[in-house]
């Protein structure tokens, strides 16, 4: 398997492009199974996961095409509605194409999804069940598989008792066909549900109130073809920018949205991290001599992304003073830490949702294995400040995300080759 191998604490500096947003590719792929005519897709990033969603695409009948960054995608008849174990089990992702399925052929069936670590069948998908049933389906789970079945979907009043931003834009595409009005609260508000409910409404879709807690869907009969740009990446984007931080790196981000990122940039304010902003742009300046340590809690969108959490822990390691990480979102994300602390890092793990790290600690460059897609990207950014080698295996976890990173981050001066 390739593995990326980074000699540590050489100089950074320059420009760094961020590609379409992984979080919004995913949805608008499967939400085109919504839609009777083409759906153009721009700004589409080249990576796994993108391209394992369009395996399953075209195994259910679709077609595609690609040319750069644009995507052609055309679902004019369904073949099957069975979303199939072997594409399933490879990503978490593959629950998005259930909602779309449902709300147009009348059923569905698949296996439970897999994924990384993070993502593995140890995550529920009570969530997704439980709307679906509220709008009207039948639900029977035989053979390792779930078969959902309705006739058609009937608008409903739904709340969600836990904040979920798939379970969020699962439930907007289900509903878009439904019978009926449907009115969706305490509901997920990240860029990415807004920019899919804008997409739907372009192709027919009557949403309104994406973005805020409360969603109402208007169910129409069909949806037409039509046309999205991919939003900027703000998860790569403030993966750049910390990387920037911990390296004390003067770095240009081009073709972002720091408006997506005011949690990550309030709390630089407060360590002191000098940078500038535009509409589109986003400057690191200069980092404090003595990086102040923070407290940091992840919180589900405005809030600090758990997404980012992981490289945000490895710049704590060079902040001066104790720092509590807590990770609400996902017990199984703070793990990483033990390769921080082979590196050199002083982190204690309380529970698995908290973590204390003592800091500065120089760290050390190590062996390691990359565990999921964030904190794969985590452990580059550690090898980056580390002294010495840095090698990281499974870098396929990485590349579900991130389009060409080694060939980014080398054109900014990081040494990283990529080695079979």
């Amino acid at each position: 398997m390739p593995k990326f191998i980074i000699q540590g604490q050489k100089p950074l500096q320059g420009e760094i492009t961020v590609g379409g947003a992984k979080n919004a590719a995913l949805k608008i792929i499967p939400a085109a199974i919504l839609s009777e005519g083409a759906i153009i897709v721009k700004n589409t990033p080249d990576i796994e996961d993108v391209k394992r969603l369009l395996e399953i695409f075209e195994d259910l009948g679709g077609t595609t095409e690609r040319n750069g960054d644009q995507l052609i995608l055309r679902m004019e008849q369904i073949n099957k509605t069975t979303i199939e174990a072997k594409f399933a089990n490879k990503l978490r992702s593959s629950i998005m194409f259930v909602a779309p399925l449902l709300a147009r052929t009348g059923e569905v069936m698949f296996p439970h999804p897999g994924g990384c670590v993070i993502g593995a069948g140890l995550r529920p998908i009570d969530l997704f069940i439980d709307s679906f049933q509220a709008l009207g389906a039948k639900i029977e789970y035989k053979d390792s598989y779930y078969h959902i079945s309705a006739k058609r979907l009937k608008g409903c009043s739904y709340f969600f008792t836990t904040v979920s931003a798939t379970g969020t834009e699962s439930f907007i595409m289900a509903a878009v066909l439904a019978e009926g009005t449907s009115i969706i609260k305490n509901c997920a508000m990240e860029p990415e549900i807004v920019a899919l409910a804008e997409h739907l409404n372009k192709c027919g879709a009557k949403i309104t109130g994406a973005g805020t807690p409360t969603i109402i869907i208007e169910g129409v009969e069909s949806l037409t073809g039509g046309e999205i740009e991919i939003i900027p990446d703000r998860i790569e984007a403030g993966t750049f920018a910390i990387l920037a931080a911990a390296a004390r790196a003067p770095l240009m981000i081009k073709r972002c949205r720091p408006d997506h990122l005011e949690s990550l940039l309030t709390i630089f304010k407060k360590l002191g991290i000098n940078f500038e902003q535009g509409e589109d742009w986003l400057k690191i300046i200069e980092v404090p001599k003595i990086l102040p340590a923070y407290n940091l809690k992840t919180h589900e969108y405005p809030g600090f992304p758990t997404d980012l959490q992981s490289p945000f822990t490895v710049l704590m390691t060079q902040a001066t003073g104790t720092s509590i990480i807590h990770e609400t979102i996902y017990d199984r994300r703070l793990l990483f830490t033990d390769m921080l602390t082979q590196m050199g890092a002083n982190v204690t793990m309380c529970d698995p949702h908290r973590v204390v790290i003592q800091g500065p600690t120089p760290l050390r460059g190590r062996a390691l294995t990359s565990p999921d897609l964030r904190a794969g990207i985590s452990m580059i950014i550690a090898g980056a400040i580390a002294k010495g080698t840095t090698e990281i295996d499974n870098i396929y976890q990485i590349e579900r995300g991130y389009e060409k990173i080694d060939e980014r981050l080398k054109a900014i001066g990081l040494d990283i080759k990529r080695a079979e």
